[in-house]
Formats: structure tokens, C-alpha cells, sequence
């Protein structure tokens, strides 16, 4: 009886395994067909105003406002929002108010809000100084190119375009675990919101760059309509489409400027953010274990051990894998322009650890944000703990 249960899931194993490498070969091309998308360039410049809120002293903070502040745009607004007057932050934004005084900037410090989601109560108070009708919402943590405006809200000519989002990359800091970070956003994270574009209409929204239109964020009841969610970008991807606007995905990406202390706090943001997903789409976050194909492919190589003699199959599932995985490793990393020593003995670390995470993602609804203890509901709101 054992043993017949043992090759059903050997088989079954099997299939998803091959299942895998097939996700692995369409997600190089998907990240190859994104890499040759040209940038937006548009005609008008409506003037813009970029919301940028800011919780704590970011690495590299003053070179991601210093870059924000050298568009190539013939007007835009910069607004930074500190949680509280006391952040550290301040006197970077200081210096850079000080050197680019030539350049409109405003500076809010949050009052204390109901807000649970703190980075949408900063926002939602840096709204009313906010002169434009295009906003752009930029986390701090992102450093841009003097295009990146341009790029941006070009598409926004098309009126039926009622929000601009864009992909990020991870340019890792010193250390092992801003390295697994950086692996993480470039060859899992990115490759999957392409395929997933690919395969079936989704709201794409990502935190790294959120641009709407003025009128169109009032109408879905601005942020206060999304300040009780985790998942607040998809939450607005979702309630523009539903007012019936197209969300598009720019060709430009951002970086995403990653120091992660050691591995317990990669660990927990990263469970954060696996937690977020599963919230918002359960059903896609139960499938996703089909993106792991490394690990995948060692469990069938275990199963293959215990119910057949042969070496055949527990040998060539996990080489096809590994193989395929590694040249994803390559592939992003030209395509994201990447000129960093390439890492590919780090692979099936970073893809065991995955799908480490993925499991955990299951466990409970707790999540440790900014240092505060929430519960994640099932509509994906959030309940601060006392």
C-alpha cells in the first residue's frame, strides 16, 4: 500500500518537475522579450508631482532623492513625507532641500492617524500639498536615471490608461544576504510578474513606482480607501481596473538599492511579502510551487530514490533543473544589466531558501512590519497587535 502511494507521487512529482522547467524556459523568454521593449517617449509633459514617503535612513538614501531630483522633465514637484519629525532621514532630506533649492520640494511629517498602513498615512498626508494632476509615488528605497519621469508618464497620452506601474531590480549592498535578496527580486520576483502578464490578465500594480491621475485616485476614494491593507499596491491596481482603466506595466525599472542585515531579516521580509501574495491570490500562491523548480526536482530525486533502483531519473531531473536555473541566472542579469560578478553557485541556496519561505507562507496570518506585529485578515486587511 506504501509503496503504491510512494509512486503516485513519484509520478505526480514527475509531472510537476517537467511542469517547472517549462515555466523556467517561458520565463527566459518573457525576460528576454521585456529587455528589448523600448522606453516610453512622450510628447506632452503634463507637470507631475512624485510623492516620496520616507521611514527611516535607507541605504543610499541621499543618492535615491539626489536622482529623483535630476529629471529630465520641464516640471515636477517632489514631496517627501517623514513619519515623524524625529526620523534620522531628516537631515538627508535636509542637504538635499539645501542643494537643490532651485527644484520645488516639500517636506510633511505625518501626524499621528488611524491608518494601520503607515507608508498610505504618510501619503495620504502629503496629498493636499501635492500641486499636479499626475502623481507619481516612488519608494525611497529606488534609484532612478533622469529619464525615469519621462518614461513614466508618457503613457499616460493613452486615456485609457488610468495607472502606471514599473518592475524594479535589486542592486545588492555588502554581505550574503543582500546578494540572496537581489536573487530573489531579479530571477523569482521579476520573471514572475512577466509571466504572469503573459499567461492571463492580472491588475499589476508594484510599490516601487505607482503613477495615477489625480481624479482617478479621488474616485475610487483616495487613500484613505487604502489604508487598511497589506497588499495597498494591488489593492489599487484592482480599484483602478474596476473603475475601467487599463494598468500598464512601463518598460523603464527602477533599482531597488538592498541592504539586508543578516538572514533572519531577509527571512522575515521576505515571509511578509510571501504572506502579502497569498492573501491577495491565494489559489496563484498555492500553484506557485511550480516556480521552484530545483527544489521540486530534488524532492522527486528522493522519491526516485526510495521506490526505483535507477539513478537515471533522480540524476537527470535535478541536472535539467539546475541547469535551466542557472541560465535564468544569466539571462536576467543581461537583461537587467547587471555587471556585478555572477553568482551561480549561489542557486540552490537561493532557490531552496524560496521554497523555504513559500511553505512558511502558509502558517498563520501574523506579519512584522517596520518593527510593528500586525494580523493579516483574508481580504488582505491589516490589524495592528497589541
Amino acid at each position: 500500500m506504501l509503496i503504491d502511494i510512494l509512486y503516485v507521487a513519484l509520478i505526480v512529482a514527475m509531472g510537476v518537475t517537467v511542469a517547472s522547467m517549462i515555466y523556467l524556459l517561458f520565463a527566459m523568454w518573457r525576460v528576454g522579450q521585456f529587455a528589448r521593449r523600448p522606453l516610453a517617449r512622450g510628447t506632452s509633459h503634463e507637470p507631475v508631482s512624485v510623492l516620496i514617503p520616507i521611514a527611516g535612513l535607507d541605504a543610499g538614501l541621499y543618492d535615491n532623492l539626489r536622482s529623483i531630483c535630476r529629471q529630465n522633465y520641464p516640471d515636477y514637484q517632489v514631496i517627501l513625507g517623514l513619519e515623524r519629525a524625529s526620523d534620522p532621514a531628516i537631515e538627508v532630506i535636509r542637504r538635499i532641500m539645501s542643494e537643490f533649492r532651485d527644484r520645488d520640494i516639500a517636506l510633511v511629517v505625518a501626524q499621528q492617524g488611524q491608518e494601520e498602513n503607515l507608508k498610505i498615512r504618510n501619503l495620504a498626508q502629503m496629498y493636499p500639498r501635492a500641486k499636479h494632476a499626475i502623481l507619481v509615488m516612488l519608494d525611497s528605497d529606488m534609484r532612478v536615471t533622469p529619464n525615469y519621469l519621462m518614461s513614466i508618464v508618457a503613457p499616460f497620452q493613452d486615456t485609457g490608461i488610468g495607472l502606471v506601474t514599473c518592475l524594479y531590480k535589486g542592486r545588492p549592498g555588502r554581505g550574503l544576504s543582500s546578494r540572496l535578496a537581489s536573487m530573489y527580486i531579479n530571477e523569482w520576483f521579476l520573471p514572475s510578474v512577466l509571466v504572469a502578464s503573459a499567461v492571463r490578465k492580472a491588475e499589476i500594480c508594484l510599490g516601487a513606482t505607482m503613477a495615477v491621475r489625480r481624479d482617478i485616485l479621488d474616485s475610487i476614494g483616495g487613500f484613505s480607501r487604502l489604508a487598511s491593507y497589506l497588499a495597498d499596491d494591488y489593492m489599487l491596481g484592482r480599484l483602478v481596473s474596476e473603475q475601467g482603466y487599463r494598468v500598464h506595466v512601463s518598460s523603464y525599472v527602477v533599482e531597488n538599492v538592498i541592504v539586508e542585515r543578516d538572514l533572519k531579516s531577509l527571512f522575515h521580509h521576505e515571509l511578509r511579502w510571501a504572506k502579502t501574495i497569498r492573501t491577495v491570490q491565494p489559489r496563484g500562491y498555492a500553484f506557485s510551487f511550480i516556480m521552484y523548480a530545483v527544489p521540486v526536482a530534488v524532492v522527486t530525486g528522493i522519491l526516485d530514490e526510495i521506490t526505483t533502483d535507477s539513478d537515471i531519473f533522480e540524476i537527470g531531473f535535478v541536472a535539467v533543473a539546475l541547469f535551466l536555473r542557472i541560465a535564468l541566472h544569466y539571462i536576467t542579469r543581461k537583461a537587467l544589466g547587471d555587471t556585478s560578478p555572477p553568482t551561480p553557485w549561489l542557486v540552490p541556496v537561493r532557490d531552496m531558501l524560496s521554497f523555504v519561505v513559500w511553505v512558511a507562507g502558509f502558517f498563520g496570518n501574523d506579519v512584522l512590519w517596520r518593527g510593528r506585529s500586525f494580523s493579516v485578515g483574508r481580504d488582505g486587511r491589516l490589524v495592528a497587535k497589541s
